[in-house]
């Protein structure tokens, strides 16, 4: 039997913290080569789009980006008969990132960071596996690599926000960072640095969360104020608090002091960068779940839509989500596994936690006939060859609004009348 009582903690990062600084701008790279596609014309084209796997380090006023790319120009170029990458484009993407983020400090700034590029062509052996091949009914592209990918979904966040279908603990892990992020650029909390983490401890009562028995906020921030006062974390507190707490339900906000820690090592001037060696890839719970449901083996960050670890993660939650929207479950996880190069899923699990309403074997059998899980299916369908992925990599990838462009098309539930009917 499951426990009903019980505490659950999750955390987030803000877009300025080292690893989700990386994140974004591989991300940023990725949604050039994209936008490149679409301008070419060639977004759908398995022989010539792009591939990438690109992976970003920062340091102390430092940027390297690596990895391996197949695209076009002006991106690649043609140098002594050989395509190479062009390096100035792929810098100024990253300044830009960094720019927008809002890093402009003596350890870590936008125009005084040295950027390395160390990209090179993609494997032909990947290549060779990947490339569509033609079957019965069409073409169909290999998988990226193998692995497992899971998605996920719930109904306790609608309560506070419908359509997130997310756990508690990150949803309002995220939704800290973001209204501190929304001030600090708005210029309300001026005295903030970019980079921040969060942390919330979520109380459950007979299944159900009823409120934040802690919540954890490690912001940066100038080491003066206006005034010219030194910064310590009460004044730190003071400055965020009414924020912190508009972010959560009425009353979630823990009562107790001690229960909302803010910078507890007394300190957060250093930051960014300069204070943590940031690498893409490092913060994939965050990325999804917060430890509530399970992630497979990858990241998504700097990974076009033939890998995988990304796309097919986002159609399981595509299809978890739909699951419980359509109200045949509380809970729904889909675990979906692949061999590289080949294109249909070695298997399928639905496991709804003892909150459904259907019998899972008959959604087993059922999710994949309304939407197949091929590589090429779910690229298409989700239209995931557009330059759409930068947004994604702060604040989660789950649990947010699709948008007016086609960003975060995974989110939608348009399969749920579909699964209504079925059952």
């Amino acid at each position: 039997m499951s426990r009903k009582n019980y505490l659950f903690t999750s955390e987030s990062v803000s877009e300025g913290h080292p690893d989700k600084v990386c994140d974004q701008i591989s991300d940023a790279i990725l949604d050039a080569f994209l936008a490149n596609d679409i301008k070419l014309g060639i977004e759908d084209d398995s022989q010539t789009n792009t591939r990438l796997g690109c992976e970003t380090l920062t340091t102390t006023n430092k940027i390297v980006v690596a990895g391996e790319c197949r695209g076009q120009e002006p991106l690649l170029k043609k140098f002594n008969g050989h395509t190479v990458m062009n390096r100035e484009m792929i810098t100024e993407i990253a300044r830009g990132v960094v720019k927008d983020i809002g890093y402009d400090q003596d350890g870590f700034s936008w125009h005084g960071a040295d950027v390395e590029v160390l990209l090179h062509g993609q494997s032909p052996d990947i290549a060779m596996g990947v490339n569509a091949k033609k079957k019965k009914g069409g073409e169909e592209e290999g998988a990226g690599d193998q692995g497992m990918m899971f998605g996920f979904a719930c109904t306790e966040s609608e309560v506070y926000e419908k359509g997130s279908y997310m756990p508690a603990p990150i949803f309002f892990a995220h939704k800290i960072l973001r209204t501190l992020s929304e001030q600090r650029r708005a210029g309300k909390l001026f005295d903030l640095q970019p980079d921040a983490k969060s942390q919330v401890t979520v109380q459950y009562v007979d299944g159900k969360a009823v409120g934040c028995t802690k919540v954890v906020v490690s912001t940066q921030h100038n080491a003066q104020n206006r005034n010219g006062k030194k910064y310590t974390p009460g004044m730190v507190r003071d400055l965020i608090e009414t924020a912190v707490e508009s972010s959560l339900p009425k009353g979630w906000m823990p009562k107790r002091p001690s229960d909302f820690l803010v910078n507890p090592t007394g300190n957060f001037v250093v930051g960014g960068p300069d204070g943590d060696c940031g690498l893409t890839g490092r913060k994939i719970i965050v990325d999804t779940y917060g430890g509530y449901a399970p992630h497979g083996g990858g990241a998504f960050s700097g990974k076009d839509p033939t890998k995988v670890d990304r796309s097919a993660a986002y159609a399981a939650r595509y299809l978890a989500k739909n699951v419980v929207a359509a109200g045949l479950a509380d809970k729904c996880t889909i675990q979906v596994a692949y061999a590289i190069g080949v294109a249909d899923p070695m298997s399928l699990l639905v496991d709804l936690h003892g909150s459904g309403k259907v019998d899972e074997r008959k959604l087993e059998k059922i999710l994949p006939e309304m939407f197949r899980l091929t590589p090429t299916n779910i690229r298409r369908t989700l239209r995931l060859n557009r330059p759409i992925y930068r947004r994604t990599a702060a604040y989660g990838h789950f649990g947010r609004a699709p948008d007016k462009d086609g960003g975060f098309s995974w989110e939608k539930t348009d399969l749920a009348g579909q699964l209504k009917k079925a059952f």
